[in-house]
């Protein structure tokens, strides 16, 4: 069975961090780039067309897409396909209705981890990475908040603090996490 990871939480809790950690402790990980239409940042993203999109739903392959800060952000089958050839996906989210789509839209052995950090975390975060968008980011983090009290009795596989776990002790307990999955020894 293919084994992934999904990194939910909200904007700044550490995701794009732990997915570099991820990949520093095994270069099996690999962060799965989403299909994203729009402007604005392009690192960690495949930047697509509005055609693109309506192709990958013509043909079924569109497993979640949701909009934020003004663009589409799209997790496609042929992606996750290439993802997984390529190691083990790290799929970022921030909505729970995305994991249940991508949990049961796409074949694997998903691991699933909450990455919190408070409101205020998040904003500093943002404020000292040169975001210009913090507002945005702070409104992100209300719906994620949100999101979780409007799913009461998500599984998670695994909670991490990221204002008390270092991304690299984040990374090998989600390595941990995996192995014990796959019954096989951790890196």
């Amino acid at each position: 069975m293919t084994h992934g990871v999904v990194l939910y939480g909200p904007p700044a809790a550490g995701k794009d961090t732990v997915s570099q950690a991820l990949a520093q402790l095994d270069d099996r990980y690999r962060q799965f780039e989403r299909l994203k239409v729009g402007t604005g940042k392009s690192a960690g993203y495949r930047m697509g067309t509005a055609e693109q999109l309506r192709e990958l739903e013509a043909a079924g392959d569109v497993v979640y897409a949701n909009a934020r800060y003004g663009n589409m952000y799209v997790i496609d089958a042929p992606g996750l396909d290439a993802a997984f050839e390529a190691g083990v996906a790290v799929v970022h989210l921030g909505q729970v209705d995305g994991i249940r789509a991508l949990v049961d839209g796409y074949p694997a052995d998903w691991s699933v981890v909450l990455l919190w950090c408070p409101r205020e975390v998040t904003e500093q975060r943002s404020a000292g990475r040169g975001d210009s968008d913090t507002s945005a980011r702070l409104a992100a983090w209300d719906a994620t908040r949100k999101d979780l009290d409007s799913h009461p009795g998500t599984i998670w596989d695994l909670v991490v603090d990221t204002t008390t776990a270092s991304p690299q002790d984040t990374a090998r307990l989600i390595d941990q996490l995996l192995a014990q999955r796959a019954g096989t020894t951790t890196t």
